[in-house]
């Protein structure tokens, strides 16, 4: 039977008789014929195509039909019952020309609605409307992210770190269809990784929607996706075994890394092994895979040491050095020597060659510190990022290859819940000082921009590149930021006022019950400035001076290449992407950070999501 809409959205139903009526006279059927094609062409009839992807939507199939034409539902229902995690109030943090006051805190424990989901994504969908025909044609179906991900194999690194798992999950849920997924897990054996993939990935509350969608049947959907593989990234063939290596170079279309040591003070072997080596194993491997049309890694915006301006996306090559790169611009007298990776290297042994074990780590710091600023870049986690990059860029010139440069990674604004964090980021350890009552006064100038973007934004952008540049299939490197700095700045004593809001409504509980009452950030320009301001105003004993003056020193020293930094990153790249996404990809997967309100954000989503995930309370 056919169904009709009306105004009450309630169906009439037309008997198959009221048809039969119609066939038994010829005329009267071709009368039909022609009432129907122009009730069609005017879109009065109730056809409907398929839903849009939403992202917790069930993944059983239906069976269609085909005598059956189906009205859309009532605005005030749906068509599945939907998942609790998908039903919540919370939101978006938007810009809004309305002034906001008060201090609305979320449910970060819960996935937002599809109605605020929808009006959210409308605003990034249609932030870039001034197109040509020809682009608005072309954005019909824009990259094909979802129908790209189908049945596509995937090699992924990291993926027990906060990107990783959120990669996982945001590509088994816009496409159940995807391929297997072999995660590298380091793990002594097979049984170690596996229990750490159920443990850390599979049990975790990020992937709650997953389980609302698939119900009892989610760990076998998850099982037969998730192929976990024991290895890393520092030994030799990424420390497979041999009959694992040949499965994936036969059967892997996409490799994803994820993967690094971020610790600013990593003994120089230990990084340069992870990060410039380890990148060097994993395009080895990419350039035996028989099936590869891309090859993504994921380095850091900070790369760019001591840069300042508008710094472009742009390539490093081998023998790029900041430090000579800067004596020149400036026509310094002494310039610095090219940057050779394999001297580093040597630098390293030699120093090893002989040394007593006790001794190792400290010299291996000491070195790593060294060499870094001799090049211009702040501590060796930076340093030997930007020498993965110029490794990838040498190795992977016959293959499509993508980097992806995040700036400070900070909680999940959207996907697949607003809040969600693994461990303290790196802005997060001052955040909850500060909110302990603990920190008073920072060194950070008002003016320099705290570059921080929600982690699910950047998942977004890495999906987009490598749907783009996979479907393309042209070799070639492809550099995007993803940051905020260049076109919704966050300043530092913004983001201070906001954490003061946000503690002033929500203070930590001390150990007598009491609330922990803070007072606001004190910024200034120098660690020497804050000392003689302790001084002058001490309240405390001499010690306890001492002691925070010491406190600050070390905080100070490990945030300056981050409070103090004067460039701002270009994402020219990054929104010539979007706009070649469809309205649908724009709404599911959004990487707009011009749309960002902070203070909502930070207020609201990021603090509240930080004391849930990973402080686990409000004391």
């Amino acid at each position: 039977m056919l169904y009709k809409e009306t105004e009450s959205s309630k169906p009439i139903i037309l008997s198959s008789g009221y048809l039969t009526d119609f066939r038994s006279n010829l005329s009267s059927a071709i009368c039909f014929v022609i009432f129907l094609i122009i009730m069609f062409s005017l879109g009065h009839l109730p056809f409907v195509s398929s839903p849009p992807t939403n992202a917790c939507v069930t993944t059983k199939q239906m069976t269609v039909d085909s005598s059956v034409v189906i009205s859309p539902l009532p605005a005030s229902t749906t068509p599945h019952q939907l998942p609790s995690c998908a039903m919540s109030k919370s939101f978006f943090p938007v810009k809004s020309s309305e002034p906001t006051s008060s201090v609305s805190m979320v449910d970060v424990g819960k996935w937002p609605s599809g109605s605020k989901r929808a009006s959210v994504a409308t605003r990034a969908a249609t932030s870039t409307q001034n197109k040509s025909a020809e682009a608005e044609e072309e954005d019909d179906y824009g990259l094909g992210i979802v129908a790209f991900l189908r049945n596509k194999n995937m090699l992924i690194t990291g993926t027990t770190g906060f990107l990783g798992k959120l990669l996982i999950e945001k590509i088994l849920r816009s496409q159940p269809d995807v391929g297997k997924l072999f995660l590298l897990i380091q793990g002594p054996n097979q049984e170690a990784v596996i229990e750490r993939l159920k443990k850390e990935i599979m049990n975790d509350e990020l992937f709650k929607c997953l389980k609302r969608i698939h119900g009892s049947s989610y760990e076998a959907f998850m099982l037969s996706k998730l192929i976990p593989v024991a290895g890393h990234l520092e030994e030799y063939s990424l420390g497979m075994e041999e009959k694992i290596e040949k499965v994936i170079e036969d059967q892997v279309h996409l490799i994803i890394s994820c993967a690094a040591n971020t610790r600013f003070d990593e003994r120089y072997d230990v990084a340069m092994n992870t990060n410039t080596n380890g990148a060097a194993r994993l395009v080895k491997l990419a350039r035996g895979c028989r099936k590869l049309p891309a090859f993504l890694h994921v380095s850091t915006a900070y790369v760019h040491g001591a840069r300042i301006g508008l710094i472009k996306e742009r390539p490093f090559f081998f023998g790029d050095s900041l430090a000579r790169e800067e004596a020149m611009a400036t026509q310094s007298e002494e310039i610095p020597p090219i940057l050779d990776i394999r001297e580093e290297v040597k630098m390293i042994d030699d120093t090893l060659e002989g040394i007593e074990e006790n001794m190792a780590t400290p010299r291996m710091k000491d070195l790593g510190f060294k060499r870094a600023n001799v090049h211009g870049w702040h501590n060796v986690y930076s340093f030997t990022k930007a020498m993965g990059e110029m490794v990838i860029g040498t190795m992977s010139n016959d293959i499509p290859t993508i980097i992806v440069r995040p700036s400070i990674v900070g909680s999940t604004i959207q996907d697949p819940f607003p809040g969600w964090i693994q461990g303290l980021r790196m802005l997060d350890p001052i955040m909850v000082y500060y909110g302990k009552g603990r920190l008073n006064f920072f060194t950070a100038g008002g003016e320099t921009i705290a570059d921080l973007v929600p982690a699910d934004m950047v998942v977004n952008a890495i999906l987009a590149a490598i749907a783009r540049h996979g479907s393309l299939g042209v070799a070639g490197l492809n550099i995007y930021h993803a940051g905020t700095s260049s076109t919704n700045p966050l300043r530092w004593d913004e983001l201070f006022e906001h954490c003061y809001e946000h503690y002033h409504s929500f203070p930590f509980i001390d150990s007598q019950g009491k609330a922990v009452r803070v007072e606001r950030v004190k910024l200034f320009d120098t660690l020497a400035a804050i000392s003689s301001h302790l001084s002058s105003e001490r309240n405390g004993s001499l010690k306890e001076v001492k002691g925070m003056n010491m406190m600050l020193k070390k905080l100070s020293m490990a945030y300056a290449p981050y409070t103090s930094y004067k460039g701002r990153f270009d994402t020219a790249n990054a929104q010539k992407l979007m706009k070649k996404m469809s309205r649908e990809e724009r709404m599911n997967f959004t990487f707009d950070v011009a749309a960002i309100e902070w203070r909502d954000y930070i207020v609201n989503v990021h603090l509240h999501g930080l004391r849930k995930h990973v402080i686990r309370g409000y004391a």
